[in-house]
């Protein structure tokens, strides 16, 4: 992060699936039977149809308070080098001292119960954002699954939990992102949320029409609420042939910039780069590289500002609205 002048970001909290994490832990390569397991599990982010009931409440809590709690531990044992941000104060306070900021972001609402008592106590502790849904159904919303080319419109909207958590979120002032969303449930938050609409880490539908993008409409509805769309750097969600290969040309990512900033405008435009393990291209495969993006926004013609706007400006910019 210090190498590649990344002063801070959303630190999420996934919680995967229990048989996912049976076969993980197993990691044996040569096991076929883990590996046939592997392969069935990898097939519901494509057919949500063959997930089961909502996670249970109690595994997905117990796996969200042990990575909460290594949050926790990382800023501590940084002896001051990290922190925990809960306004957008405190990360231009972290930004001007160098302090690198850390947002507690959740990917998925399996952790937050019916009562929302647990969304009460993971506020306390810093969550500031929260994604109704990764890409799997829940007793919240439905994900939009992985798929390429299809339309984001791939089942029903919010549930009426799913209604009651966007009122929750906004009396906590914890911003709702709307990636891995589907569209339905895109429009039932843009109906029901008084903050701007955010997409932390998404590209646009017309450029790669992959199901995890952003149609024009959406664009629309996002640019009216005074939100925010993150690049993602996830090859597959970046190809306009849905391709996943690392070997993409950075000048895609811009062309993605492009597209969004035209839709947009440079004020709600940012990075959402997606590092936890979607394959990144060759000239960004970590954070350390991140300046070669920079680099490829000022090669097309991208002034100063705007590059300081989409880096960090504008997300500075829509938590002050969403935080405080």
């Amino acid at each position: 992060a210090r190498e590649g002048g990344l002063g801070g970001g959303f630190f999420a909290c996934f919680v995967r699936d229990p048989e996912e994490a049976e076969v993980t832990a197993a990691d044996d390569d040569d096991d076929a039977d883990a590996t046939a397991r592997a392969t069935s599990i990898a097939s519901r982010y494509t057919d949500p149809t063959l997930f089961p009931e909502p996670m249970n409440l109690a595994y997905a809590q117990r796996e969200a308070m042990a990575m909460v709690a290594r949050l926790i531990r990382l800023e501590r044992e940084s002896q001051g080098q990290a922190k925990i941000v809960r306004s957008a104060r405190e990360i231009r306070e972290c930004l001007e001292n160098g302090t690198f900021a850390m947002e507690l972001h959740f990917e998925g609402a399996e952790a937050i119960d019916p009562e929302f008592d647990a969304l009460e106590v993971y506020h306390e502790l810093g969550l500031r954002s929260l994604g109704i849904t990764w890409s799997r159904p829940n007793r919240f919303a439905h994900g939009v699954p992985f798929q390429y080319p299809a339309s984001p419109d791939t089942g029903p909207g919010l549930t009426d939990l799913g209604k009651e958590l966007v009122r929750q979120c906004n009396q906590l002032r914890i911003m709702i992102d709307l990636s891995h969303l589907n569209e339905a449930g895109f429009w039932d938050v843009a109906k029901l949320s008084d903050a701007p609409l955010v997409a932390t880490h998404s590209n646009a539908h017309g450029i790669c029409a992959a199901t995890r993008n952003l149609t024009d409409k959406q664009l629309d509805a996002i640019r009216a609420s005074d939100g925010l769309v993150g690049l993602n750097y996830n090859c597959g969600f970046l190809s306009p042939a849905g391709e996943r290969g690392s070997n993409l040309e950075l000048s895609v990512m811009v062309d993605h910039l492009d597209y969004l900033i035209a839709r947009l405008g440079d004020d709600k435009v940012g990075l959402g780069s997606d590092f936890d393990g979607a394959t990144m291209p060759d000239n960004l495969k970590d954070v350390s590289l991140q300046q070669n993006l920079l680099q490829a926004m000022a090669d097309r013609g991208y002034d100063e500002a705007t590059i300081r706007k989409v880096a960090y400006g504008n997300w500075l910019r829509v938590l002050e609205l969403t935080w405080g």
